[in-house]
């Protein structure tokens, strides 16, 4: 669905400039959370009706449908629980209902049509953007309240402040109601917290516009060629580049909206933990996305028995949940492709290969973990199923393609991409140490990281977040 423009994402000009110093003023001037929580909403559809205003209906709805069935948990819950089971149930139909049919129905159609060599009609809906985070974060909510782990929240508006928060409604992290029931109604934002959060967004902003943005030129010119242009060292390189990018894209939008919501008085939890750094994939999913991560554990895993079951349920468990990891992801079989993928080095990991790697050196567990990173990410960045195999193929030989990267990109993107690897190795506790004790030093980096990147943004062709399709 068409907008007004440019989708209104926090690495445009518009928003920086605009929408932020506007909001902010206006949050600020205003008196007690109660009127923040409006300036909070209308901001947040504004936000969110910049991209596709149609969808904002949508929203509302699955709003309401939480709002509406949590009340009734809340009053049958102690007389009558089965009803109020039948609630929670009904609650969660509505809202996978809407996640499905406005995400899922084409891929269905599709797979019908190819299994059962059918000729259904597509229906081409346009997906509504962040509809996977913020569905999950409101049922995350009725469950909760089903669980008595927080209390139903009486008053809509303030729900709806939760839900429809634009920090994190695009793309995340997934901010449970539990984390944010305390501020919703009880903050004061402080000159430090304005502060710390403005350090936050900035370190953020520079993750996306100075580094993502810069290496995914090359991952962008290495997938768009064809299978026969494909070499070892292209196919390689190219990998690698993605997985700069997606890192440094995703984990620069968590910042950027973590930063955001402590400027408002909010404390949303870390979403990245220098997943790179892992010596298992076992660790590498505790360290990346871990908002998802925890949620599939709290409402799919554990429910399903977690690890206290039998082996084949648990590895049944695991099937579960990555085959849902997967599809969480998009609409197509590369992301099942990806679940699965991770599903089964999983299960190796947890019944027999964390043994193994104990013994291994720690460059060969960080070697292993880049491995299957380099595979799985694979299959996430190739959408077309067809394309996987032969982009495999050639990565994990030395076949020579036909193709060539005109000269002038490797040598501007090549900075970039050693940039990107520095920027994954910990700072030297002493030179970490230093710069504490020299604030000044930290403000006036990022106030060149902010030029910087206003710079890039003024001059370069706008670039999305990776994780906005989903």
């Amino acid at each position: 669905m068409a907008g007004w423009g440019e989708d209104m994402v926090f690495s445009s000009l518009t928003f920086l400039f605009v929408f932020f110093p506007v909001f902010f003023a206006l949050y600020f001037l205003v008196k007690g959370n109660r009127a923040r929580n409006i300036i909070l909403i209308f901001a947040s559809l504004l936000f969110y009706a910049w991209g596709e205003p149609v969808y904002i209906l949508l929203m509302l709805i699955s709003s309401l449908n939480d709002y509406f069935f949590s009340r009734l948990i809340d009053r049958v819950r102690t007389d009558q629980p089965v009803l109020a089971k039948v609630y929670l149930v009904l609650s969660i139909l509505v809202n996978l209902g809407l996640l499905g049919f406005f995400k899922y129905a084409d891929f269905v159609i599709i797979t019908l049509n190819a299994v059962l060599n059918l000729k259904l009609t597509l229906l081409e809906l346009p997906l509504p953007i962040g509809i996977s985070f913020y569905t999950f974060q409101t049922m995350s909510y009725t469950i909760d309240v089903y669980r008595e782990k927080v209390a139903v929240q009486t008053r809509f508006s303030t729900l709806l402040a939760y839900v429809v928060m634009f920090p994190q409604l695009i793309a995340g992290p997934i901010v449970r109601y539990a984390t944010v029931e305390h501020e919703l109604s009880n903050r004061q934002p402080t000159i430090q917290n304005i502060a710390d959060g403005l350090r936050r967004f900035i370190k953020g902003l520079g993750k996306k516009v100075i580094i993502a943005n810069q290496v995914a030129i090359l991952a962008d010119a290495i997938f768009e060629m064809s299978g026969s242009q494909w070499s070892w060292s292209y196919a390689f390189f190219g990998i690698i580049a993605f997985l700069l990018q997606i890192y440094y894209d995703f984990s620069g939008y968590s910042d950027m909206a973590i930063g955001m919501g402590k400027m408002m008085g909010f404390n949303f939890l870390e979403n990245f933990d220098a997943p790179y750094r892992s010596q298992s994939i076992t660790e590498f999913w505790r360290r990346w996305h871990i908002s998802l991560g925890t949620w599939f554990k709290d409402y799919v895993y554990i429910p399903l028995g977690g690890s206290r079951v039998s082996t084949l349920r648990v590895i049944f468990n695991l099937a579960v949940v990555w085959f849902l990891t997967g599809l969480w992801h998009g609409a197509s079989w590369n992301y099942v492709l990806f679940g699965m993928h991770f599903f089964i080095v999983l299960v190796f990991e947890k019944f027999y290969g964390s043994k193994l790697l104990e013994k291994c050196p720690r460059i060969v567990r960080h070697g292993y973990v880049i491995s299957v990173l380099i595979i799985g990410f694979t299959y996430f960045r190739i959408e077309e199923t067809s394309k996987i195999l032969p982009f495999l193929s050639v990565l994990l030989s030395f076949k020579q393609g036909t193709g060539t990267l005109i000269p002038p990109l490797l040598a501007y993107t090549l900075p970039y991409v050693l940039l990107a690897v520095i920027g994954l190795f910990p700072v030297p506790k002493q030179l970490k140490t230093a710069l504490q004790r020299l604030d000044w030093v930290n403000d006036v980096a990022l106030i060149g990281v902010f030029l910087i990147s206003t710079l890039f943004l003024v001059s370069r062709s706008f670039n999305t977040f990776i994780y906005f399709r989903f």
